[in-house]
């Protein structure tokens, strides 16, 4: 791996983290959940993106959406994904990159590959004030799709605010 590969992690790294920092809410409700969900299935609709929706706080489910071409499979990727989020304390895709800047994996961490996925889709519902209170997950693109689903309705949503 040659130094401009690192840069290149190191700057994607620095770009996640800042994500986390700035898609952070004041208060998060059923009904924001609602308006997230529907944000970002509307937006997979548009795009012709078959994704599953997933938002959990606390860890009771509060909005939950499968679209056509997508299966029970992709409920098991949130799962998997959802757990990264859940330990690390960072978005799925964040770890992802990490491991791979690292030539690491979940396994190397400790951890059992069948219940842990490192790969982008699962993002840190994040209070103001509170920190981690649960996941806005997405399932059924790649993984840098999946993240990126979620953080563009995100930026838009808290902009809007």
């Amino acid at each position: 791996m040659d130094v401009l590969t690192l840069d290149k992690y190191d700057d994607l790294l620095m770009t996640l983290l800042q994500e986390e920092t700035d898609l952070q809410f004041s208060v998060f409700t059923n009904e924001t959940a609602y308006r997230v969900g529907n944000r970002i299935i509307e937006k997979a609709m548009k795009e012709n993106k078959p994704i599953v929706v997933n938002i959990r706080k606390n860890n009771e489910l509060l909005f939950y959406s499968r679209m056509v071409g997508t299966s029970s499979n992709n409920d098991e990727w949130v799962t998997w994904k959802n757990n990264v989020v859940n330990h690390f304390g960072h978005s799925s895709y964040y770890m992802h990159v990490l491991l791979k800047s690292t030539a690491s994996t979940v396994e190397a961490s400790g951890l059992n590959p069948n219940d842990y996925k490192a790969e982008g889709g699962a993002f840190p519902l994040i209070l103001k004030d509170e920190g981690i209170v649960g996941t806005i997950s997405v399932s059924g693109l790649p993984g840098e799709e999946d993240h990126n689903m979620i953080t563009s309705v995100l930026k838009e949503l808290l902009l809007e605010n």
